[in-house]
């Protein structure tokens, strides 16, 4: 990667009254909006006035500008003295009137009045085309409302806006993504209605649709690279001003990237849930707006700089930030965890007495792991390892400077001798698998890709794949990247998040969390299983593709595709989903125990921290979990297992991002104390076995990759598919074809080995519909459930064999092959597929099947072929939302019961927890001394929670009781709740839609009396008030 060096004087410190930042914050619900006032015609050759304050506003197009520069370094260039103040408002995805934002985020509206804006460069029409030309006439009110809108706001307090509206780009054709066939003949047609409306509501219009590009000036066929912008730069310049631009000096490009740089980090912070959203009210007034007033004035003085290279005074970027104030202290609101160092830490862990562990590196010996976050195994055998110390968030004066480590053991005694940075300026890589030659990576809001190109062993090449996740809350981004067994790259978003991402296929839009599958050869993004959850870090496929996460456990249930945007599929019922852990990893290497061969084992960090064993068993209609033992219990809470990997040999590895501070809502965003020096990394290995000699994948031929597919090791399997990717499809087919053909079909795997090969196709991007009918015919029906989820993937010409196939699983006797036949449906959006649903729903059904047809009859694909009048279907979600019933405020169990509840002046109270949020939806209640109280708690979140009713002045003491609870290996069973005179009344840990009841007389004593639930961390948040009078 090219490194350029920019000078920035250090801050000075300043001293800061709180009120002073109230200005700086942008909320939906108290920003002001501007005044309608009377149109300003814009006519071209455009004239900008000195000091005009431009905006740009629209799709991915002017977005993914900012880190190009190009023609805003042209605008600068040709009027050097006019000081411009440029600001970039895009976002992914955007269309003119769907603007997707975190919860109270500023409008469009409201940010140009805040900016003061005197001329809109605008950028749409590309995410529309996609509706189809028969909705041009739609699209073009669509647009007309927009501008008559738009240029009729006085943003800049004084007068309405010039506006000039921007067609989108060609598309070209690339080797599997041939995006000018899909797209070119209707982009044009909306670029011509864009031009009508444009010319009759007196706007500007530069078609850059029809501008010269050069032949490969896109990553992705859509999406502009550097040559690209440039020439997109030089047609927009000579289209606004009839004129082509100067060259620019680079530094004064670089400039203006360093600007647009500092400028998002102030208009898209990451956090904004704890910014403008539902949690903005415990830290997010220090946490955000000091930090919103420095970057405004941070790109202030890029401003600056800009202004001094364009008129030539300065050939070099230089930038004062010594008016940029010091951030005022947090607020601390509570103790952090004990640090210790990795000998003493791993002291306190107590082990299965059948294992060992060592600590297979430290931040002692190789300080660059600080803050490990997830860790992957090459086929070389090296254990790669991403690092944050920017998370949770990038504030003014700091650069991210996360790292991918590469560690390895040369003398094969378990710990690591040699660390090398792979790449050192990453932005809270959450997450990252090998793929392409070289590595994707999460670096919200980017889908980011990296490479070594010359083979240094450092990272050169970087390209932003895709872009527009969310950002919400930074630690609920994209995350968890894994391959399919068939080959497509693996991620989520959850709650809070609203992601919208342009691709060559049109755009994708996900709210409150959501699947996603993408496919590197045709660079399609597919989405799917959104529904309410909370943190489901973890996730892993079992021997026969069964997806296996943390909430839900047995994620294959939840693969329906998505219902119409916004809406998300129904919050399951009655289903394994847990929060607080972040990955899994099957037993099924001779170095483990052989009593635990087929089971799995779990890293866990709240609300205890510990490493588990559970089995994985059948049961119906899906696979669970049962919780067996722990190989691992720290009182420690500072460590927080986020990752685990069986390494080459078989020895088990525990990424541990050991930290004091264990929260993301729980402490400030900047508190002091969080540790940005630690990371270890744990090595567990059976005593009274041998490892595993390591298996040749790295180099290996075609035939002997193959030949690995027959290990039992689900990551010898992983890590061979990686390396077959690596080979030229055509010669993997031909390799492929002889190997099927030589199985032994007496062999006992022979139709795992199938399996196998199914996979391999799909991973080079061929169907097997001959390999998939045996299959489903088959005696083995985790194979026929295999065979069946290919089949959603089939392309448009194979949909008669698809619908036939499918049929013929909806009636097979294994639940989870109807399972699979129920969520394919949906994926295959046909008529016929709709028939085979309503025949599969009039069946009794497993909680796990019940789902699966409701989340399919829901989709999308699939609700366009019935209405809210169908009796049929009415009757299938009738009984599913029987089955989901909350059971909350039972009638009386005994005689005693029933008498307080006869009694006068009795006080009735219910409460829920909010699923998701952590919270009560009833936060104060008022009672009278002495009061008969019928207090009835009910939980329809996935997570537990409890509520404990304490002493006036005590919520802190009772929180941090139980929050110490979390060392007790026997602290569930007590329910977290703390034996002390504080507690007056509590309920148990309350499991997903079940209720308590509390039956007390209110105390003589007035005052206000703190009730929270005890569930290690949440007292923070979840809380209320009892007032006595």
């Amino acid at each position: 990667m090219r490194t350029y060096f920019i000078i920035i004087t250090l801050f000075l410190a300043h001293s800061s009254k709180a009120d002073e930042f109230n200005e700086y914050g942008l909320y939906s619900n108290k920003s002001a909006s501007p005044q309608e006032t009377a149109p300003v015609k814009t006519t071209l050759p455009l004239k900008i006035a000195k000091e005009s304050k431009i905006a740009y506003i629209g799709n991915t197009l002017l977005d993914r500008a900012q880190h190009f520069g190009h023609f805003e370094s042209f605008l600068q260039r040709r009027l050097p003295d006019h000081k411009l103040v440029i600001r970039n408002f895009s976002w992914s995805a955007d269309e003119v009137d769907i603007q997707p934002r975190p919860d109270n985020f500023a409008t469009t509206d409201q940010h140009l009045l805040y900016h003061k804006t005197d001329i809109i460069f605008a950028a749409f029409g590309f995410n529309e085309s996609f509706s189809g030309k028969e909705k041009i006439p739609e699209f073009k009110s669509r647009l007309s409302k927009f501008i008559n809108h738009t240029k009729t706001r006085a943003y800049n307090g004084k007068k309405g806006p010039k506006i000039i509206l921007i067609s989108p780009t060609p598309n070209q054709n690339l080797k599997h993504i041939p995006a000018a066939d899909l797209n070119n003949e209707r982009l044009l047609l909306f670029t011509q209605a864009m031009r009508e409306v444009a010319n009759a509501e007196e706007i500007g219009f530069v078609d850059v649709f029809s501008a010269p590009y050069p032949e490969r000036s896109t990553i992705n066929g859509v999406h502009l690279n550097d040559e690209g912008y440039r020439a997109f730069g030089s047609a927009l310049f000579k289209g606004i001003f009839n004129e082509s631009p100067e060259p620019v000096n680079e530094e004064l490009r670089l400039a203006v990237v360093e600007k647009n740089k500092q400028f998002f980090r102030r208009y898209r912070p990451l956090n904004t849930f704890y910014y403008t959203g539902g949690r903005k009210g415990r830290y997010g007034y220090l946490d955000f707006l000091p930090a919103m007033k420095n970057f405004e004035i941070m790109a202030s003085n890029r401003d600056n700089a800009i202004w001094s290279i364009a008129k030539g005074e300065e050939l070099k970027i230089k930038i004062d930030d010594s008016n940029v104030p010091d951030l005022p202290e947090t607020t601390q609101s509570r103790g952090g965890n004990k640090w210790m160092s990795a000998d003493d830490e791993l002291k306190s862990f107590t082990i299965d007495p059948r294992f060992k562990v060592n600590c297979f590196a430290s931040e002692e010996d190789f300080p660059d792991i600080a803050c490990p976050i997830q860790i992957r195994w090459d086929s070389k055998g090296r254990l790669w390892v991403a690092c944050s110390t920017t998370y949770p968030h990038v504030y003014p004066g700091q650069e991210p400077n996360d790292k991918i480590v590469i560690l390895e053991d040369t003398n094969g005694d378990g710990k690591a001798d040699k660390s090398s940075v792979w790449a050192d300026d990453l932005h809270i890589p959450l997450s990252f698998e090998f793929g392409n030659g070289g590595v994707y990576v999460s670096e919200e809001p980017d889908f980011t890709f990296l490479k070594d190109t010359d083979g240094d062993g450092k990272a050169d090449f970087r390209s932003r794949v895709l872009t527009g996740f969310g950002c919400e809350d930074s630690h609920h981004a994209l995350h968890d990247f894994v391959w399919t067994p068939d080959g497509k790259l693996l991620f989520r978003d959850s709650i809070f998040l609203n992601s919208q991402i342009e691709t060559p296929y049109g755009p994708i839009r996900v709210k409150n969390s959501g699947w996603f599958l993408f496919e590197p050869r045709t660079q399609k993004l597919q989405t799917f299983g959104s529904y309410p959850n909370t943190n489901p870090w973890g996730v892993t496929f079992d021997k026969w593709g069964h997806h296996v996460a943390s909430h839900p456990i047995f994620a294959s249930t939840f693969h329906a595709t998505n219902p119409p945007y916004p809406t998300q599929h129904p919050r399951p019922s009655g289903m394994q989903a847990y929060s607080g852990t972040c990955g899994q990893e099957f037993v099924d290497w001779d170095s483990f125990p052989e009593e635990m061969q087929g089971g799995f084992v779990k890293v866990r960090y709240k609300p205890t921290n510990r490493v588990e064993f559970h089995r994985w068993i059948k049961s119906g209609d899906h696979m669970q979990e049962k919780y067996e033992s722990d190989i691992i219990f720290s009182k420690n809470l500072s460590f927080i297992p986020v990752d685990i990997r069986f390494g080459p040999k078989g020895a088990l590895y525990i990424c541990d991002w050991y930290n004091p501070i264990k929260g993301h809502a729980q402490y400030s965003l900047r508190d002091e104390r969080r540790d940005k020096v630690s990371g270890r990394i744990w090595r567990i290995t059976a005593k009274e076995k041998k490892l595993t000699a390591p298996i040749k994948i790295d180099n290996a031929p075609i035939s002997q990759l193959l030949d690995n597919l027959k290990r039992k090791e689900y990551r010898i399997r992983y890590w061979t598919k990686q390396e077959i990717r690596k080979h030229p499809s055509t010669k993997v087919e031909q390799k492929l074809d002889q190997w099927l053909n030589n199985l032994n079909d007496k062999a006992p795997n022979f139709r795992h080995h199938q399996l196998e090969a199914l996979w391999v196709y799909a991973n080079i991007g061929i169907h097997k519909e001959d390999l998939v009918t045996e299959l489903i015919n088959c005696n083995v029906p985790e194979a026929r459930a295999a065979a069946a989820r290919q089949i959603r993937y089939w392309p448009k010409n194979m949909i008669d064999a698809a619908e036939k196939l499918i049929a013929k699983c909806s009636k097979d006797n294994d639940e989870i092959v109807k399972l699979e036949a129920a969520i394919t449906c949906s994926w295959l959006g046909t008529q016929k597929s709709f028939n085979t649903l309503l025949e599969l729903g009039g069946n009794d059904m497993g909680k796990h099947l019940n789902y699966a047809v409701t989340t399919a009859l829901g989709s999308e694909s699939i609700k366009q072929y019935w209405s809210e009048q169908d009796q049929a279907v009415k009757g299938i979600l009738a009984q599913a939302k029987k089955r989901n019933q909350l059971n909350a405020g039972k009638t009386t169990r005994n005689a005693s019961e029933a008498n307080f509840d006869k009694q006068k002046g009795l006080k009735k109270i219910n409460i829920k927890c909010i699923p998701e949020r952590m919270l009560y939806d009833v936060t104060e209640f008022t009672v009278k001394a002495n009061q008969p109280v019928k207090l009835v708690l009910s939980n329809p979140d996935l997570t537990m929670h409890n509520l404990v009713i304490s002493k006036p002045g005590t919520l802190e003491i009772v929180g941090k009781a139980g929050n110490e609870m979390a060392k007790d290996v026997n602290g569930l069973k007590k329910n977290y709740i703390p034996k002390m005179s504080e507690v007056l009344w509590s309920t148990p840990q309350l499991k997903q839609n079940t209720s308590h009841t509390l039956r007390f007389n209110a105390p003589k004593e007035p005052g206000d009396y703190p009730y929270l639930c005890t569930f290690p961390g949440h007292w923070v948040i979840m809380k209320g008030v009892m007032r006595v009078k």
